[in-house]
């Protein structure tokens, strides 16, 4: 049909995926719990990350205050991530396999992604947006860093291509990480021979959680305290990851 003369053109409407109002809306919330499934699985596959190693820990760690019952583990994380990365560089293919990941905040993520980097190599940080920011650390590669608003979608990544899961002492977060990735392993939605579950710091663990208590209740069966390993030393916990993580799938 042609357009009469004089008659003003019409306007096309803005394309949906360009529409931020549309987008940040309550209708627009698939798309993105969407964006946050499909942006890391991308960007990782462009990197060629192949398995990962999450550390999980207390973003209240610090390097400096060394007067914290907290600053010995956060630098006993660093020592560990050092040696996991310098191990995985050396495994084909190269740099893509055991890749240390965190939650990209402070503490014992911080000291996880400062020992990969002192290793030379690369490692991942899945930061969560807050009403109270937590910006990212700055050991993160700049290419594999990321920022959730979602956090069931963020806890999925952080455990997608992990191939052990390391739990430092941490407080809330730590503790809901920790409890939702043993249920998987107890309900057997994740296999033990696909994921390795470390608690690190006996002496933290064992004030902390009560399990022998759980068991005594019935609430869990004595096989259930087989689901995870505690050390305490990174020489120990690296020599259990290299002789257990050649043998899983």
């Amino acid at each position: 049909m042609k357009r009469k003369p004089g008659s003003k053109k019409l306007e096309l409407s803005e394309s949906p995926y360009r529409d931020l109002e549309f987008l940040e809306s309550v209708e627009g919330r698939t798309l993105r719990i969407l964006s946050e499934y499909v942006w890391p699985m991308a960007r990782l596959e462009k990197q060629k990350v192949d398995s990962t190693i999450l550390f999980l820990g207390s973003a209240k760690a610090s390097p400096a205050s060394s007067d914290s019952i907290l600053y010995k583990y956060y630098w006993e994380a660093e020592e560990l991530a050092y040696r996991i990365t310098k191990w995985g560089m050396t495994l084909k293919p190269r740099g893509r396999k055991y890749v240390v990941c965190t939650g990209g905040g402070p503490g014992i993520m911080e000291a996880a992604n400062r020992g990969a980097s002192r290793a030379g190599g690369k490692s991942i940080g899945m930061n969560i947006s807050l009403p109270q920011p937590q910006p990212a650390n700055t050991f993160i590669s700049p290419d594999l860093c990321f920022t959730f608003h979602y956090f069931f979608m963020r806890k999925f990544w952080l455990m997608y291509k992990a191939k052990a899961v390391i739990a430092f002492p941490g407080g809330f977060g730590t503790l809901d990480e920790f409890f939702e990735i043993i249920t998987l392993l107890q309900t057997g939605k994740v296999s033990q021979k696909e994921v390795l579950l470390i608690l690190y710091g006996k002496d933290y663990w064992e004030k902390v959680i009560n399990f022998q208590a759980l068991v005594n209740f019935g609430a869990i069966t004595r096989e259930d305290l087989n689901l995870f390993t505690i050390c305490s030393a990174p020489e120990q916990t690296f020599n259990f990851l290299k002789k257990k993580l050649p043998e899983m799938n």
